[in-house]
């Protein structure tokens, strides 16, 4: 029987593996297999908001085995290291949690391979990013980050001899992000909520004059893959929140202290968090000989098959696939993910029928970005017209959540979805806004 493997459970990958379990899983056509370091799935761009506290992900995380056992395909937990592409093996780490050998390194035979493992942050060699910075990449470092802020602000409550109705700059919970993506944007605003809500379940002393964001960017502006006015409104947005907007300003190191910029200037920090720029893991590089790109990127045709082997495709993050004849490249977004996943989808069942595969357009919807419970800011319709269409405010609020719900509908259907929204409803009366654990 075939062997289809998916390396990788985050959107797309898990989107495509549910869609060829349930056409040929099920149907005992094809062995279908996910493989994923994690237990569960939670929608990446919702990493803000779980580090903030506003989303429980233990509520809103998926988990694969469930999931596999639903849907007609196998998941195997585990990280891979490498690959065999003679023997056609996707090779796996040995699983050891607290020093304790739980599954030993294995091997899993494919006849077609498909590479979803997404992207984490680029520290681009920057001295002391990794000692000093937290990577919002994954569920676990997003737990880490609440966990310390919950601290933080646990000690200034009860802090002693320092004004804490007017507190100075030193007195503050003071919290640098570096990158002004939507990941940086999105997790200034929320932790401005996050504040407001920890004053309103009684924690002392705690508000808005209490925290001191600074968001940094290399770059000219913030939201660069936006329009020039969407950036700006986002922008204004954040400083009318208290948010310390630095655009144009290198960070060369990171210390205990804070962050130090290319002109000396040393910002200080209680926290800091690093959301500037991707990169994949790098057992990518060179893997099986296929080719890379300088971020580890697999280089794909407009077919998403490598440019090396035709038995394997690249989506997603992790895959560099052109986007025309400029040179310029699908950017990493969750709806290119998206869309790979479907043209991915497409294509293996193309490939097993014996007919042509098919090229992948991007397609670019637009963008949003949430400023949590404050705003909504975002284009639609991005390359569909010959400009796009600014949104703001409930409308883009509306529309920012219903790119979550499509991603449910592609996992669950549509009764489902229905049923966790109305959970979800409820949850939101029984439960405190803020996950104060």
């Amino acid at each position: 029987m075939l062997n289809i493997v998916v390396v990788g459970g985050g959107a797309g990958g898990l989107e495509l593996v549910t869609k060829l379990g349930r056409k040929l899983g099920r149907k005992k056509r094809a062995n279908v297999t996910l493989v994923d370091r994690n237990r569960t799935h939670l929608w990446k761009p919702l990493l803000h908001e779980v580090a903030a506290g506003s989303l429980d992900s233990g509520l809103d995380a998926l988990s694969y085995r469930s999931q596999a056992a639903y849907c007609g395909f196998d998941y195997q937990f585990g990280e891979m290291c490498g690959l065999d592409r003679d023997k056609k093996q996707v090779l796996l780490s040995p699983v050891i949690e607290n020093g304790v050998e739980l599954l030993s390194a294995r091997c899993i035979d494919y006849d077609i391979l498909v590479m979803a493992v997404g992207s984490i942050s680029n520290d681009f060699g920057t001295e002391g990013v990794k000692e000093h910075c937290i990577f919002l990449d994954n569920p676990d470092r997003a737990h880490y980050f609440h966990q310390r802020m919950l601290n933080r602000f646990l000690q200034f409550s009860v802090k002693s001899g320092v004004d804490l109705e007017h507190p100075s700059d030193e007195g503050k919970v003071r919290i640098a992000i570096v990158g002004g993506g939507a990941t940086g944007v999105e997790l200034s605003a929320e932790l401005h909520n996050a504040a407001q809500q920890l004053k309103a379940y009684g924690v002392p002393h705690v508000s808005n004059d209490c925290l001191d964001v600074t968001l940094v960017e290399a770059g000219p502006r913030i939201l660069p893959a936006l329009p020039e006015r969407i950036s700006s409104s986002a922008h204004k947005e954040l400083a009318n929140m208290g948010v310390d907007v630095r655009t144009e300003t290198m960070i060369t190191r990171a210390t205990a202290e804070g962050l130090t910029t290319k002109e000396g200037e040393l910002l200080k920090a209680d926290l800091m968090v690093w959301a500037a720029g991707i990169k994949c893991p790098e057992f990518m590089r060179d893997l099986g000989g296929l080719e890379s790109n300088r971020i580890n990127q697999l280089v794909v045709r407009k077919s998403l098959q490598s440019t090396q082997d035709d038995q394997i495709y690249a989506m997603g993050d992790c895959a560099s696939c052109p986007l025309d004849d400029s040179g310029k490249t699908v950017p990493p977004r969750a709806q290119s993910a998206h869309q790979m996943a479907s043209c991915v989808y497409a294509n293996i069942l193309a490939s097993i029928e014996g007919k042509p595969q098919k090229d992948y357009v991007y397609k670019d919807y637009g963008s949003l970005v949430s400023l949590s419970n404050y705003s909504t800011v975002g284009s639609l319709m991005g390359n569909l017209m010959s400009g796009s269409m600014k949104v703001e405010g409930r409308i883009a609020r509306v529309m920012y959540i219903s790119l979550y719900r499509m991603h449910q509908i592609a996992l669950y259907g549509y009764v489902k979805t229905g049923l966790i929204m109305l959970v979800g409803r409820i949850n939101q009366v029984l439960r405190p806004k803020l996950k104060l654990h």
